[in-house]
């Protein structure tokens, strides 16, 4: 393993499930060199779980409203910076350029790049696959980095800030209240791809089957309010907590990690109560890969639509009829059955 390692940034911009599966690749390289600054590169949207984080030296973060003066005098800074290594783990042209202009001895990547970002590093670790390869898992990609590096093997590990300060005492009092009598699931539907949501028939099944014995709670964004309510349009009140635009993310991670299963299409809530340490979740995947991106341990559990197009890996149907006829391939039952053993 190398030792003469000073200073070493990571660009890892978006999303945030994105981020949080490069968060292992982080932790390795703490353990193995636990003298060395680490920082990273982030844009805000995506930046919850890197700033403020403890394997961190420091964290520079792309202001999106003013993208373009944030990303130049990011660039500027880290240029004074001389780091040893920069690692593009995103291997696009908005990261790769970053990494060009870096000023670092070493400009690292991986082969499968895209939009040409191969060109600004001078270190291209071959690993004979494409960035979006549906058949590789992209946490084991970002450590095949570590590895290169001499890193020892920690396994998979994830690392994330302190929030106990300020989680809303609303979302405490809420969970802390909750009729322990009983089990809890909580469903996440929605995400930012159309084609990667379940049927709104799928998630009220699912309720209507737990409903009455098992505390149901669903969360999302604020912009998703209009989903949530078409789902659980028709239960009582009663029988739900709707928080849908009531969280934070240090708040999700509280509810998380004290719920007994999360289930969510691919998505970032997924991909936080993995990192969050949940105790068990459930995963739907239809234009995605779950081979690439479910999270996966004890109790955790993906279901693919089983379709011949899927994995599309697209954000938009190609077909043109049945369209997003993906979304239907996972019947309730399995998910049902489930839930079920895990809560038994």
């Amino acid at each position: 393993m190398e030792n003469n390692i000073r200073k070493i940034l990571i660009i890892r911009l978006s999303a945030i499930g994105d981020t949080i599966h490069t968060l292992p690749l982080a932790y390795s390289l703490r353990q193995s060199f636990p003298d060395t600054v680490i920082d990273w590169v982030v844009e805000d949207k995506a930046a919850g779980f890197i700033v403020n984080n403890p394997l961190l030296n420091r964290v520079y973060v792309i202001d999106k409203k003013n993208k373009l003066k944030s990303y130049f005098e990011i660039i500027k800074k880290i240029r004074k910076e001389h780091y040893d290594i920069v690692i593009d783990v995103q291997q696009l042209l908005k990261s790769a350029v970053i990494m060009g202009f870096s000023n670092a001895k070493r400009k690292i990547t991986q082969d499968g790049g895209r939009e040409f970002s191969f060109i600004f590093s001078n270190e291209i670790i071959k690993t004979g696959r494409k960035l979006f390869d549906i058949n590789y898992h992209v946490v084991k990609r970002n450590l095949d980095i570590a590895k290169y590096l001499g890193c020892k093997d920690c396994g998979i590990k994830f690392i994330i800030p302190d929030f106990s300060n300020i989680i809303s005492d609303k979302v405490k009092d809420i969970i802390q209240n909750i009729d322990k009598s009983k089990k809890t699931i909580l469903l996440a539907p929605a995400t930012t791809w159309k084609n990667k949501h379940w049927t709104n028939e799928g998630w009220q099944e699912l309720i209507n089957e737990f409903k009455d014995n098992c505390n149901i709670i669903i969360t999302a964004s604020g912009k998703e309010k209009e989903l949530i309510n078409q789902i659980i349009s028709g239960f009582s009140s009663n029988n739900i907590i709707n928080l849908a635009g009531l969280t934070s993310l240090a708040d999700l991670t509280y509810i998380f990690q004290n719920v007994d299963i999360v289930i969510s299409p691919d998505s970032g809530s997924a991909h936080i109560a993995w990192a969050s340490g949940a105790k068990s979740v459930i995963t739907l995947f239809f234009a995605t890969s779950a081979e690439r991106t479910a999270p996966f341990g004890d109790n955790y559990y993906s279901f693919s639509a089983q379709i011949a197009c899927s994995p599309c890996m697209s954000k938009h149907c190609r077909l043109k009829t049945s369209q997003n006829q993906c979304c239907k391939e996972i019947n309730s039952k399995e998910i049902i059955n489930i839930v079920k053993k895990v809560l038994q």
